[in-house]
């Protein structure tokens, strides 16, 4: 493929993994390290250097909105990335003596997961009877956000505080193994065991990947994995869809944000575990 049409199609595709990515607080390394493995035929490891670059573009291109409009709870966020960093480098680490196929089993293991956690709340638009956790009433994590699909205030307690910090240490392995942001794992885990709103997940992750992903990209970047011809059209397309993307959370209901979840995961992990099984696509 010549350079300039590499370019134009990593670039083009970039911007649609962004505004997925903006929505559903993935960052668009879940759609970006699948689409540039199996579609444009390149080393996973080069693929997870430029999804990390990209999902470090997500954050700042979606966070400052969703802060703007307090869907974001920055003391959430604040509180789970200690863990979600020190997993990051951890999962970096790791992924430069785990063999290749081993990655693709593990990326496809770990979205199914999180698809089926999804599908199990499809329904769920907020949560109910939720009580603060001792860890969430002393630091406060409890808040609040206006939601326009729902035309109200919503009032939100935080429980599992503890659980969820554990969670968010596997999380961030995973965004430094796979180069996913960790948005796969920090939105279940938000939604399911800390039972925010699943906008008040999505939009939370979307300011906590930045952080992740910088700790792992550093890694990366001292490992040579990290492409600039590769990077610079997946950076500049997915920060341009990141701020396309946060326009449209505000109108998606919390049901809508899970059904679109799901389905993007249950064809990707398929995808993924085919591939670490050896089948190829290409």
């Amino acid at each position: 493929m010549l350079p300039a049409v590499f370019f134009a199609v990593v670039l083009l595709f970039s911007v649609a993994a962004g505004v997925m990515g903006a929505i559903l607080g993935l960052g668009g390394g879940v759609i970006l390290v699948p689409f540039l493995t199996l579609v444009m035929g390149l080393n996973i490891h080069y693929a997870i250097g430029a999804s990390l670059v990209s999902v470090i573009a997500t954050s700042s291109g979606a966070a400052a909105t969703y802060v703007r409009s307090k869907i974001s709870n920055l003391k959430i966020g604040l509180f789970l990335s200690m863990a979600t960093t020190v997993g990051a480098i951890s999962g970096a680490y790791l992924a430069g003596v785990i063999p290749t196929r081993v990655l693709f089993i593990i990326f496809g293991v770990v979205l199914a997961y999180s698809a089926l956690a999804m599908f199990r709340k499809r329904k769920t638009e907020l949560p109910v009877g939720v009580k603060n956790c001792a860890i969430s009433d002393y630091l406060c994590l409890n808040d609040s956000y206006h939601d326009p699909a729902l035309n109200r205030e919503v009032d939100y307690g935080v429980s599992g505080a503890l659980p969820g910090l554990g969670l968010m240490y596997v999380a961030g392995a995973a965004s430094g193994l796979l180069g996913i942001g960790s948005g796969i794992l920090k939105v279940p885990a938000m939604d399911l065991v800390m039972r925010l709103p699943m906008k008040v997940s999505s939009a939370t992750s979307n300011f906590m990947i930045g952080i992740t992903a910088a700790a792992s990209a550093a890694v990366y970047f001292l490992r040579g994995d990290i492409n600039p011809f590769i990077a610079a059209p997946v950076a500049i397309g997915v920060l341009t869809g990141a701020m396309m993307g946060t326009h449209f959370l505000h109108n998606f209901t919390s049901s809508g944000i899970r059904t679109f979840f799901v389905v993007i995961l249950v064809v990707v992990s398929l995808q993924m575990l085919l591939k670490g099984a050896g089948v190829t696509f290409y």
